[in-house]
Protein backbone atom coordinates (compact mmCIF):
# COMPACT_ATOMS: atom_id res chain seq x y z
CA UNK A 1 0.00 0.00 0.00
CA UNK A 2 1.01 3.35 -0.49
CA UNK A 3 0.41 6.35 1.10
CA UNK A 4 0.45 10.35 1.08
CA UNK A 5 1.55 12.36 3.44
CA UNK A 6 0.17 16.42 3.12
CA UNK A 7 1.03 18.81 5.91
CA UNK A 8 -1.61 21.65 6.29
CA UNK A 9 -0.99 25.47 7.81
CA UNK A 10 -2.57 25.65 11.45
CA UNK A 11 -5.67 27.54 10.19
CA UNK A 12 -6.90 24.76 7.82
CA UNK A 13 -9.75 22.29 8.66
CA UNK A 14 -8.47 18.67 8.72
CA UNK A 15 -11.81 17.37 8.78
CA UNK A 16 -13.13 19.19 6.20
CA UNK A 17 -9.86 18.06 4.00
CA UNK A 18 -10.42 14.65 5.16
CA UNK A 19 -13.96 14.53 3.68
CA UNK A 20 -12.90 16.05 0.33
CA UNK A 21 -9.97 13.41 -0.13
CA UNK A 22 -12.81 10.40 0.95
CA UNK A 23 -14.51 11.43 -1.81
CA UNK A 24 -11.65 11.09 -4.51
CA UNK A 25 -11.95 8.11 -6.17
CA UNK A 26 -9.00 5.62 -5.68
CA UNK A 27 -8.54 7.04 -1.94
CA UNK A 28 -8.94 3.95 0.52
CA UNK A 29 -8.62 5.65 3.84
CA UNK A 30 -7.59 9.36 5.23
CA UNK A 31 -6.14 9.80 8.49
CA UNK A 32 -5.61 12.93 10.87
CA UNK A 33 -2.44 12.64 12.63
CA UNK A 34 -1.38 15.63 14.99
CA UNK A 35 2.30 14.63 15.37
CA UNK A 36 2.55 17.45 18.43
CA UNK A 37 -0.48 15.15 19.99
CA UNK A 38 0.79 11.49 18.91
CA UNK A 39 -2.26 8.92 19.71
CA UNK A 40 -0.44 5.51 21.58
CA UNK A 41 0.51 2.93 19.09
CA UNK A 42 -1.78 0.70 21.29
CA UNK A 43 -4.66 2.53 21.00
CA UNK A 44 -4.31 2.84 16.62
CA UNK A 45 -4.26 -1.18 17.06
CA UNK A 46 -7.23 -1.03 18.83
CA UNK A 47 -9.14 0.80 16.44
CA UNK A 48 -8.02 -0.70 13.59
CA UNK A 49 -8.90 -4.10 14.76
CA UNK A 50 -12.52 -2.95 15.18
CA UNK A 51 -12.78 -2.32 11.80
CA UNK A 52 -10.98 -5.22 10.66
CA UNK A 53 -13.18 -7.80 13.24
CA UNK A 54 -16.52 -5.76 11.47
CA UNK A 55 -15.08 -6.47 8.18
CA UNK A 56 -14.12 -9.94 8.93
CA UNK A 57 -10.64 -9.91 8.55
CA UNK A 58 -9.73 -12.26 11.89
CA UNK A 59 -6.39 -13.33 9.84
CA UNK A 60 -5.24 -9.53 9.68
CA UNK A 61 -5.87 -8.83 12.64
CA UNK A 62 -3.99 -11.49 14.67
CA UNK A 63 -1.33 -10.54 12.34
CA UNK A 64 -1.09 -7.38 13.09
CA UNK A 65 -1.37 -7.99 17.13
CA UNK A 66 1.37 -10.25 16.43
CA UNK A 67 4.00 -7.73 14.46
CA UNK A 68 2.70 -5.00 17.72
CA UNK A 69 3.58 -7.34 20.26
CA UNK A 70 6.96 -8.61 18.57
CA UNK A 71 8.12 -4.98 17.73
CA UNK A 72 6.18 -2.37 18.74
CA UNK A 73 8.64 0.36 17.18
CA UNK A 74 7.54 -0.67 13.29
CA UNK A 75 3.87 0.49 13.76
Amino acid sequence: MKSLKINIEENASPEMLQTILEQIRGVKSVEIIDEENPESELKKAFRKSKEQLKKGEYESIVNDIFDLLNDPKSK
